[in-house]
């Protein structure tokens, strides 16, 4: 019998899930191949050049209240680059207007009724509803719901639209209306099928999350941009790397699996002991149709929402230009076209150390169903996202460069269900000897959910083959 480390696993996907699953596996003893359709690996983690400063062109942050993420960054002998964000104050510009996000909420949902009234985001009437949540009845909340229906429910429509909208829909691209709560809010979903009170709940998951602000700091990047870890990564685990290499199809053979890669004209195939399929949802739903078409079916099911994020780089002292802060947040229901602007030379201070005449904001366009604005070309984009800028900083004079990253498709929207779905697609995907899936697409959008995802697939073909 053919031991654990004898084995051959491509991971399809060389996104940071895949180059995760890779590392894992390399450390364990297994020969990896990483096949990546792109000319690249590191798929939304990136940096380019932006008048002359390194900027991230996707996330730019960490969360380090999970360990896998800065465990990764460790392992790959990033550690020392470590940097904690200088400041995470940020505000919600709303009605032309700049309010500080009310503190002791939990993604926008209030627990601090008093910050939030000095905030003034609500009118004293959509302020008044909010403490009728205490005794209205218990919200039958069933398998799942959305977390804009219960929300509303128990503090008013007002809340959703100014409050939780802007905050969730900076994370998903999606909107509250339509993002399941037991995916998006776990923590506050379990409190709140405990408590009658949403309010009560909030409070309760605020608790907690002060205690844990006082092990460190909430976010961390690497100096240089969070983008240098891919590469890190992918160097540390020693596997193949393959760019260009599309995989096409996987058939089920003997001993394992055929991966198809290429060009129609151009095929060749990889014979591996097992893979793991580190894709968005639409592309593992072609390549599963085949051998396990109940996944492929639960997968075609997952909508992904497209985004845009403009770097704009002024000269230090332009007016208008924020000097403390580390960005703001729009309402959806004000109707503007950016949803989020970061001050990334704020955020993150070595920026201010190495490069002192140049400031960056990064803006985000683009939420589920509302693709139109992505359709701009990249200089009409920056001159509209411009305009919102000079509307709310008062920012008039052109950036000395504007850098445009487009991800089509790239955010999945963890609908009402969701978890529910992610249930099916494993356990179809479990009957198949050698094959796993992690990702984006099931446990978490942020690193260090991909990490424990893809951490989680790699446990689960060791375990198959008898290797702890």
């Amino acid at each position: 019998m053919t031991t654990a480390t004898a084995r051959h696993v491509a991971v399809v996907g060389g996104g940071i899930s895949g180059l995760a699953a890779a590392h894992a596996l390399s450390t364990a003893g297994v020969r990896v191949t990483v096949l990546e359709g792109a000319d690249r690996v590191g798929g939304k983690l990136a940096v380019s050049d932006v008048a002359g400063l390194p900027v991230d062109e996707g996330a730019e942050s960490l969360l380090a209240r999970r360990p896998e993420g800065l465990e990764l960054v460790r392992a790959v002998g990033l550690g020392d680059e470590l940097r904690d964000a200088a400041t995470t104050t940020a505000a919600i510009w709303s009605k032309g207007v700049f309010r500080p996000v009310p503190a002791g909420s939990v993604m926008g949902v209030p627990g601090d009724l008093r910050t939030l009234a000095a905030s003034r985001l609500l009118t004293t009437a959509e302020l008044a509803r909010i403490p009728i949540d205490t005794w209205l009845p218990r919200t039958r909340l069933g398998e799942d719901v959305s977390v804009g229906w219960y929300v509303a429910r128990r503090m008013g429509r007002a809340v959703v639209d100014r409050l939780v909208d802007p905050l969730l829909g900076g994370v998903y691209a999606g909107r509250a209306d339509e993002l399941s709560l037991a995916a998006t809010l776990p923590q506050l979903a379990t409190l709140a099928r405990e408590r009658r009170s949403l309010l009560s709940a909030v409070r309760e998951a605020r608790d907690r999350a002060a205690q844990e602000q006082q092990r460190g700091p909430v976010f961390v990047s690497l100096r240089g941009g969070l983008g240098r870890l891919p590469d890190a990564v992918a160097a540390a685990s020693g596997a193949t790397i393959r760019c260009g290499a599309v995989v096409r199809r996987m058939d089920r053979t003997a001993g394992g699996w055929s991966l198809t890669v290429g060009s129609a004209h151009d095929a060749r195939r990889v014979e591996v002991d097992g893979v793991v399929l580190a894709v968005p949802p639409a592309p593992a739903a072609r390549l599963l149709r085949h051998p396990v078409p109940v996944a492929a079916a639960e997968l075609s099911a997952v909508q992904t929402a497209s985004m845009a994020v403009l770097a704009l780089a002024f000269a230090n002292g332009t007016p208008g230009l924020p000097e403390s802060g580390s960005g703001y947040l729009v309402p959806p229901a004000d109707g503007r076209l950016v949803k989020a602007a970061t001050y990334t030379t704020n955020k993150w201070g070595w920026y201010a150390a190495e490069h002192p005449d140049v400031a960056v904001i990064r803006m985000s366009v683009g939420r589920i169903d509302d693709e139109a604005d992505l359709q701009r070309d990249d200089d009409e984009l920056v001159e509209a996202a411009l305009a919102d800028l000079a509307d709310a900083l008062g920012v008039h004079t052109p950036p000395l460069d504007a850098r445009v990253s487009r991800w089509g498709g790239g955010l999945p929207q963890y609908a009402v269900g969701h978890l529910g779905r992610v249930e099916r697609i494993r356990a179809a995907v479990a009957r198949e000897p050698g094959l796993a899936v992690c990702g984006a697409t099931y446990d978490g959008i942020g690193i260090p959910a991909c990490i424990a995802s893809a951490r989680a697939a790699v446990s689960s073909l060791l375990g198959q083959w008898g290797h702890d």
